[in-house]
């Protein structure tokens, strides 16, 4: 597969065995600074319909199956978990390359894992040899990270590729502009469970690009969604395969664009987090 063919645009993550692909977003044509054209009052309208029928909606679903007012929880009863809430299990308790490690042995522990993973294998610390390879010990079963290793180094030294983005030989960006790359995960859910194999799926969106005055490929926001064939081994949780798929993305807003320098900073103050179910 050629790199134009696994970018489309941006960088992959060749994660399985399927020559599986993480495109990042196309560079926009408006370079930062610009502000976005002033919202139209139609759409300004169908936004706020739009929100109304949400809220009407939210509200009776939360009334549904109720006959009476909701019974008071005692205080030492902790909530039932769904989707969205936090089990309150604790994440991790290690790292290992920078990557967190000691997931527990459980459905959650195996959602906790694989919101890490895809955000360590979306992150700029791929793009560095070093880095790269504590990050594919770390994430991968033994078996499968040998074989990821020569791929991913092929991919990240690629002379084409790491020109089409703006960066140098060696992976950096040039003076005066920084380089983000960073997935931002919003949710996990797990498809199956068995024990020693979990199959778990991470909803997240990306930002890629080079902030500072004068880029060419100036940060962008895109979404998609990981599907990773996790298997407990040697007392963790590691990928032995992911499929990746476009979307669900949310319809943009029509907010002022951030300068280069506003990017900059908030992607260097606002560190990373470690993320559990």
């Amino acid at each position: 597969m050629s790199n134009d063919d696994q970018y489309g645009g941006g960088h992959a993550d060749v994660g399985g065995t399927g020559q599986t692909r993480t495109r990042l977003p196309d560079a926009p044509a408006d370079p930062y600074g610009t502000p976005r054209r002033t919202p139209r009052a139609s759409r300004g309208l169908v936004t706020v319909v739009g929100v109304v029928v949400l809220l009407v909606a939210a509200i009776a679903f939360a009334n549904q199956g109720q006959d009476g007012p909701p019974a008071t929880p005692s205080a030492d009863t902790p909530p039932a978990a769904t989707s969205t809430a936090p089990t309150g299990t604790r994440p991790v308790d290690a790292k290992n390359g920078g990557v967190p490690q000691g997931f527990a042995h459980d459905e959650q522990g195996a959602q906790s894992a694989a919101a890490n993973f895809a955000a360590v294998l979306g992150s700029d610390g791929m793009f560095d040899s070093a880095r790269r390879r504590a990050i594919v010990q770390a994430v991968y079963v033994p078996d499968v990270a040998a074989a990821r290793q020569s791929d991913l180094d092929r991919v990240y030294t690629d002379q084409q590729f790491l020109a089409r983005i703006g960066l140098d030989n060696t992976g950096r960006a040039p003076k005066g502009l920084t380089f983000i790359s960073r997935t931002n995960p919003l949710g996990t859910k797990a498809e199956k469970f068995g024990g020693d194999t979990a199959t778990v799926s991470v909803w997240f969106s990306t930002l890629f690009g080079l902030a500072g005055e004068g880029s060419k490929n100036p940060v962008a926001e895109s979404w998609y969604t990981n599907t990773f064939e996790l298997r407990w081994i040697n007392g963790d949780w590691r990928i032995s395969d992911f499929t990746q798929k476009d979307g669900p993305a949310p319809v943009g807003r029509d907010q002022r664009a951030a300068s280069a320098e506003e990017m900059a900073a908030a992607v260097s103050q606002f560190g990373g987090l470690t993320y559990a179910r």
